[in-house]
């Protein structure tokens, strides 16, 4: 499983090709023969969401020891040149291979923030996709911005077609019309058989939460997909496969509208499918690889994702009958790992290290995988200079920042590296760490740049380090806030909101520790722990619209950012768990990234104002 420990990050860490005619890397045109009628095989090997995580990561696997008993090991987890090593090998032998990438390839690491994409489209041809659909983040930096990355992509020889059914960009959208940068669909010819390839977007979130040019739209996605499997299957196509970045959830939504579609390789989601057996090794997946379900008229519909980040190339064999219908669509996803296993920082060897790679050899999702030499070499200079990127200055402190979980006088209050500058400071005593209020609202700034936000939130505990006066590195950033945590937007009730802070508050209180001590940004209370449980926050005030602090309705909705981490129910905040489907919002934003953009855009930054902390009036017990 992951978690907010066991993913600690590392802390230092022209126009594009205008596709002539609907062909992909290896594939053929739509002019080829007509199908044969007779049966088909091909495999599909995908990914997506890999969100500029180019390096490989570690996390900890349930794996059995020589003596039978299951226990916590640390193992290498993907990394790009996994991926491009096991779709080499995974494509070897087969004649009919389609590689297939759907959507977000960009935001999430120092990579993207120091190249803009150039270190993703550079390791994306390493592997060169048969086609590549847009994700909502492809918008971040705007129409230009993609522009920009598919100019990456286009260097070389590869020239990956880019899909979208229903974008409709701008008339004045450097993107230019539909059809010049980014298609509708393709057709890509295996074995004499043509296989229509059709792009989706998912149109309402990259509205609301990425940064497409204002005329920018994305038509209704089911209308933009049947109208491309109609015109698809008009020259006789009758094999197709949407690739979307739709969600897994609105893929098994959209397979019943729709007629004509054989599979769906999906993104956005970030679901890992797989067998249940995989709960035995700490993972748990979200449904089947790949999940049946029937289309319009009731034929087979195979649905497929990759999970995310480099961690895995799903593969699935479909298999047509003579009339182009599936007849049946085995796969397994293959979750990428090395071949050492660690218990803490210690290597394991001898008997236990053979019981481990036994274990995961009996699991077929378990891939050892050796990253492709060539592809690492690729990576190497992208590598270097996000090395150094993280020595250079983003901006500066005019005042000791200080760390602080509590406030008060008797709770952590040596918690500082800073000493008793932070640890005896009035201000800090009053109203808690001057660092976790400032990452609360470079948070809520981040939240309303991409969509909306009324109210963050984050953990003390989340928050690592002090910030001295003087500079701060991009290094420093990501020390402060050093974990893979992403931003979560949820709407919540103003009740709701009060719930989630007296659970923070009890959690830090009890065994949980300190670190679920709520800091907040947009929102300001009282505490007194002497009260009894659900009781102890008290004069919630809202900082609306017009910068006016008001009451907080708890009737009213409000748009709440905070981490992944507290969104699934970490440090206490159980209830945050419940707010599922439309209530909750996966924005995939690294959650340090906020913090680096706040620094960068205020410099020099200082305390804020008293009247901005969440905590306004700390009484603890006697």
């Amino acid at each position: 499983m992951f978690t907010q420990k066991n993913n600690r990050r590392a802390i230092y860490l022209g126009a594009a090709a205008i596709v002539a005619s609907l062909t992909a890397c290896g594939g053929g045109g739509s002019d080829a023969p007509a199908q044969s009628g007779q049966p088909f095989e091909m495999t599909l090997l995908h990914i997506n969401d890999h969100h500029s995580r180019l390096d490989a990561e570690t996390t900890t696997l349930r794996l059995k020891n020589a003596a039978g008993t299951k226990e916590a090991i640390g193992v290498d987890l993907g990394g790009f040149a996994r991926v491009t090593a096991a779709i080499e090998a995974l494509a070897v032998g087969k004649s009919n291979v389609i590689k297939l990438h759907a959507g977000d390839a960009v935001t999430g690491d120092l990579y993207f923030t120091l190249d803009e994409g150039k270190s993703d489209a550079a390791m994306m041809n390493t592997v060169c996709f048969d086609a590549f659909t847009l994700g909502n983040h492809e918008f971040d930096n705007g129409d230009a911005g993609l522009k920009k990355f598919l100019d990456f992509l286009s260097v070389g020889t590869c020239k990956t077609p880019v899909l979208s059914a229903n974008l409709k960009p701008a008339a004045s959208s450097p993107l230019g019309a539909l059809g010049q940068m980014v298609k509708p669909s393709m057709v890509i010819t295996k074995s004499g058989e043509r296989i229509g390839i059709v792009g989706l977007t998912i149109g309402g979130k990259t509205k609301a939460s990425s940064r497409p040019d204002s005329g920018t739209t994305f038509e209704n996605e089911v209308t933009a997909a049947q109208r491309e499997i109609n015109a698809l299957k008009s020259q006789g196509v009758n094999k197709i496969v949407l690739l979307t970045h739709y969600t897994y959830e609105g893929d098994q939504a959209l397979a019943p509208q729709l007629s004509g579609v054989d599979v769906i390789v999906g993104g956005d989601s970030h679901t890992l499918l797989g067998d249940k057996s995989l709960s035995d090794f700490g993972l748990t997946p979200g449904g089947n690889y790949p999940t049946l379900t029937k289309d319009k008229d009731g034929k087979t519909v195979c649905i497929v994702q990759a999970w995310q980040y480099s961690y895995v190339v799903g593969e699935i064999k479909v298999k047509f009958d003579g009339n182009g219908d599936v007849a049946e669509c085995p796969g397994t996803p293959h979750i990428l790992i090395g071949d050492t296993f660690k218990r803490g920082s210690t290597v394991v060897s001898g008997a236990d290290a053979a019981a481990m790679a036994a274990d995961v050899a009996s699991q077929k999702s378990l891939r050892v995988t050796q990253p492709s030499a060539a592809a690492a070499s690729v990576l190497a200079p992208f590598a270097s200079a996000k090395a150094a990127f993280a020595s250079t200055v983003a901006g500066r402190s005019s005042d000791v920042l200080c760390l602080r979980r509590i406030p008060g006088s008797k709770r952590d209050v040596s918690r500082s590296s800073l000493g008793d500058v932070c640890n005896k400071d009035a201000r800090v005593n009053a109203n808690g760490g001057d660092i976790q209020q400032i990452v609360a609202q470079s948070f809520l700034e981040q939240a309303k740049n991409f969509g909306s936000a009324d109210i963050a939130l984050q953990n003390a505990g989340g928050v690592r380090v002090d910030v001295a006066a003087g500079d701060i590195s991009v290094g420093r950033v990501y020390t402060v806030l050093p974990f893979k945590n992403l931003l979560v937007r949820l709407t919540m009730t103003g009740s709701q909101i009060k719930t989630a802070l007296e659970e923070g508050i009890d959690f830090s209180m009890t065994s949980g520790g300190s670190g679920a001590y709520p800091y907040a940004a947009g929102l300001r209370f009282n505490v007194d722990l002497n009260q009894v449980k659900g009781s102890r926050v008290s004069t919630l005030q809202f900082k609306n619209s017009s910068g006016t602090w008001v009451n907080l309705d708890l009737a009213a909705s409000y748009k709440l950012v905070t981490s992944n981490f507290l969104a699934d129910g970490g440090d206490g905040y159980l209830s945050l768990k419940n707010f599922t489907g439309s209530s909750r919002e996966d924005t995939f934003l690294d959650y340090a990234d906020p913090l680096l953009q706040y620094v960068k855009a205020k410099t020099p930054i200082s305390r804020l104002p008293s009247s901005e902390y969440s905590t306004q009036l700390f009484i603890d017990t006697p």
